[in-house]
């Protein structure tokens, strides 16, 4: 039989794991693709445009970390004021790209304080 202390630390390891957010899946959208198309020079974040923004309002509420264990480093980050960041990811052909747009579109997200994705939009540069 189990003792005391074994059973409380069982109930307090299953208690801290379910109140994490799952990751969500984002369909239509090739993770591992997405990250090797750093900036969107590789065209693959272009092709999936469509899908990414039907999707996008799953990654409102994620942390930080969160973010980046998902969709990869961001291509441009910003610390604006009151601790607030905003990544963007390219979509088409970021300005380091041999292909570049003039007006690039991007995802972008802004994250509070807490470091929890407050905005997600895509936008033209």
């Amino acid at each position: 039989m189990w003792s005391r202390p074994r059973y409380s630390l069982f109930f307090l390891t299953l208690l801290l794991l379910s109140c994490g957010k799952e990751m969500p899946t984002l369909q239509g959208v090739n993770i591992e693709k997405w990250k090797a198309d750093k900036n969107g020079c590789l065209g693959y974040r272009q092709s999936i445009k469509a899908s990414l923004a039907s999707e996008i309002s799953k990654l409102k509420g994620l942390a930080e970390m969160d973010v980046i264990r998902l969709l990869g480093k961001p291509d441009q980050n910003e610390l604006y004021k009151r601790n607030q960041k905003f990544y963007s990811y390219f979509i088409s052909p970021g300005p380091s790209c041999i292909t570049a747009d003039s007006a690039s579109q991007k995802l972008v997200l802004r994250f509070n304080a807490m470091g929890y994705a407050q905005l997600v939009s895509m936008e033209h540069d």
